[in-house]
């Protein structure tokens, strides 16, 4: 016997049509409505800020008024809480200390975030020794006990509002600038940044436009949990009689004054006492609740762990006395983290004819190719790790791109291609550098050189498009903003000029309603969608260079076409060349002029696209072809490649290949193989490789 169930499939959450989805605001108050405690310790707090707009309202007394016929009384229908021993209404005073409490804790958690938040940004930011050096200070001053700190600024300017909230904000600073730098550390390497700094931005417009608006969150909570912490450090500065003075009404001073006279009067430890309990602890229940929101509901454990982001950065540019100039073995880049120089001036010899790569190879440099849009010639690149010997991760690279061409870059994942385009762009993560090699732009050496002059070439000059959209777009910014941006830095054009012009991109690239969509987040446009407002900003600035790095891998098949196709009209469009970064044979097939192909961090063969794919000269060009063959192919059983890629570090001293080619021999294994005639193979010449049938 079968039993039948019905099951009713309501669709959920989906806005109807013309509806727009709710905003990453709505969505954090839906959580904390489901949060009684938050809510609760939300309307005290508003309970609270009512009671300080409106003390002279409220009050039943002026708060120094004395009826010195009824001192130190309890609650009784004239005083509602009773009086002090100078006969001055408790409840007019604690309604007077709720604004001073509420005004210092806001002046002082407002200076120290305006003292700790930038200086976090610049030590997250910049990294290597300004981080380090800077850090270290960070956190002296951190230990330094915060009472002490508050009476020494006290007692240096004296007893007043402003005095007491610098006081407290300095205790604080180091707090918001540790968070800050944290969060920072863990955001600079994020795509969106990454972008920005691809299309040219300046380094302060990165930080405070890009991402310290992706800090708030965190920045907020902090600020929440402080304003409980400012409040209490103020009542107790006040319950030691350093505070304000006494004429002006504060919950610590009462507190003091009612425990000089508790025997007297015990119950007036009771008004400020519970004020002081109940503001901190709404605070910091407000606090962990909108954390709880912001995060999802997800804690996250304070625990930390060191992370590679947090590691002291290199500097792409070496100084001239750790570069090896003409007549010498040539070898480019700083040789420690201490040798970094990040605006030094470069020491490239533009007429070296061959260089010694990081493995030991003689490469012969080819001649500069004229007209090429990006000419790379010997490019090598190296990690050092911490315990202080260098991996290298990319050898000896050569490859060009005239106007108008697109160029593949080919190879399995962890063969360098990534590493290749950010040593092009200046790129580098931390504690990589550029160690030999020229990269020429346009006919302008960009190799060695500070970050302030590469930054007139990104954007300007090239523009980039990464794999995943949705991270290479900044989540808290419009598309329009973020597309506005660069029109205005490299453009230098208007406002109203920068969004007219934002329109006519992205109706260039085929997004539907382009001036109605500028005004969305990232997070409303699809994969597609969300690639085609990256390929427009990729062009806002008229590059002559469109890096696409991975740029359809995310895709499906028929998107990965659409996006295809619209970069090949931009090349006619255009005139610029293109580096197509895959490890797609199809892409590669159906887009590009000619293609590179990369293996352990060397460019093995480079050639046209049909030379490549019906006369392969290199074994591991030939083992890639035949590794995945067209449908049609008459296979039984699919090609593989024997063994695995070896690990940057365990490279072999001769062809990176060898270990798993069916060619090889003694002489590929006995000494580095160079570039020559565009293959790096020792028996190009005995070889004749077929084509696998496609």
């Amino acid at each position: 016997m079968t039993d039948t169930y019905t099951i009713n499939l309501t669709r959920v959450g989906k806005p109807q049509k013309g509806q727009k989805s709710p905003s990453s605001a709505r969505r954090i108050f839906d959580r904390v409505r489901r949060q009684p405690l938050t809510v609760a310790a939300f309307w005290t707090i508003v309970f609270l800020a009512v009671v300080a707009i409106f003390a002279p309202v409220l009050a039943p007394y002026d708060p120094n008024q004395s009826d010195y016929a009824d001192l130190l009384s309890g609650p009784t229908a004239a005083h509602w809480l009773g009086t002090n021993d100078l006969g001055q209404d408790e409840l007019s005073r604690l309604i007077f200390g709720t604004r001073v409490a509420l005004v210092v804790a806001l002046g002082s958690v407002v200076i120290a975030a305006l003292l700790g938040v930038p200086l976090g940004l610049l030590l997250g930011y910049r990294g290597g020794w300004t981080d380090r050096l800077g850090s270290r200070l960070v956190d002296v001053a951190q230990a330094l006990p915060g009472i002490l700190v508050a009476l020494a600024v006290i007692a240096i300017l004296g007893r007043s509002l402003w005095t007491l909230m610098l006081a407290i904000g300095l205790i604080f600073t180091m707090g918001f600038a540790r968070l800050t730098r944290a969060v920072t550390l863990s955001e600079r390497h994020k795509l969106y940044v990454e972008s920005a700094y691809v299309a040219g931005m300046k380094e302060r417009v990165i930080i405070f436009r890009q991402v310290l608006p992706n800090l708030i969150g965190p920045i907020i909570i902090q600020a929440a949990v402080f304003f409980g912490s400012a409040i209490m450090i103020e009542s107790g500065l006040s319950f030691l009689g350093v505070g304000l003075d006494r004429d002006t009404p504060t919950w610590g001073g009462m507190l003091s004054g009612a425990v000089e006279h508790q025997a007297q009067q015990p119950f007036l430890v009771f008004p400020p006492g519970i004020a002081i309990v109940i503001t901190v602890l709404a605070f910091n229940f407000f606090g962990d609740g909108l954390n709880d929101a912001i995060t999802g509901g997800v804690r996250k454990s304070p625990r930390k762990r060191l992370t590679t982001a947090e590691l002291p950065g290199m500097s792409n540019a070496p100084t001239a006395a750790s570069a090896t100039l003409p007549g010498q073995t040539y070898s480019m880049g700083a040789q420690s983290a201490d040798d970094a120089a990040p605006d030094a001036a470069s020491p490239f010899p533009q007429k070296v004819k061959e260089i010694e790569t990081p493995t030991g190879a003689t490469e012969v440099l080819p001649e500069p190719v004229p007209g090429a849009v990006l000419d790379v010639r010997g490019l090598s690149v190296a990690l050092e790790r911490p315990e202080g010997d260098v991996v290298p991760l990319v050898s000896g690279a050569h490859l060009a791109i005239g106007q108008g061409e697109i160029v593949g870059l080919l190879g399995e994942s962890g063969s360098g291609k990534s590493m290749f385009a950010k040593a092009v762009m200046g790129l580098l993560p931390p504690r990589t550098r550029l160690s030999a090699g020229s990269i020429l732009f346009d006919g302008t050496q960009l190799a060695f050189q500070s970050q302030t002059m590469l930054r007139t070439v990104r954007g300007a000059g090239i523009g980039v498009v990464f794999q995943d959209p949705l991270s290479a777009l900044s989540p808290v910014h419009t598309v329009g903003k973020q597309l506005i941006e660069p029109l205005r830095e490299h453009k230098g054009m208007s406002k109203p000029e920068a969004r007219e012009r934002a329109v006519e991109l992205l109706d260039r690239v085929g997004v539907t309603n382009p001036r109605e969509r500028l005004d969305h987040y990232p997070h409303q446009f699809s994969g597609g969608m969300a690639q085609r407002v990256a390929i427009a900003m990729a062009l806002a600035a008229d590059p002559k260079l469109l890096i696409a790095d991975e740029a359809t891998s995310a895709l499906d098949v028929t998107t990965q076409a659409q996006v295809l196709d619209l970069i090949m009209d931009l090349r006619d469009e255009y005139g610029m060349g293109v580096l197509m970064i895959t490890h797609d044979l199809g892409v590669v097939a159906e887009t590009c002029d000619r293609a590179a192909i990369m293996y352990a961090g060397e460019i093995v063969e480079v050639g046209t696209t049909t030379d490549l794919f019906h006369n392969p000269r290199h074994p591991y060009t030939s083992a890639l072809l035949a590794a995945n063959p067209a449908s049609e192919a008459q296979v039984d059983r699919l090609p593989t490649i024997s063994g695995r890629v070896p690990l940057a570090g365990e490279w072999p001293k001769g062809c990176h290949f060898a270990n798993r080619c069916a060619f090889a021999t003694d002489a590929c294994t006995s000494s580095p193989v160079p570039l020559v005639d565009s293959v790096r193979c020792v028996r190009v010449d005995e070889l004749t490789l077929e084509a696998v049938a496609r």
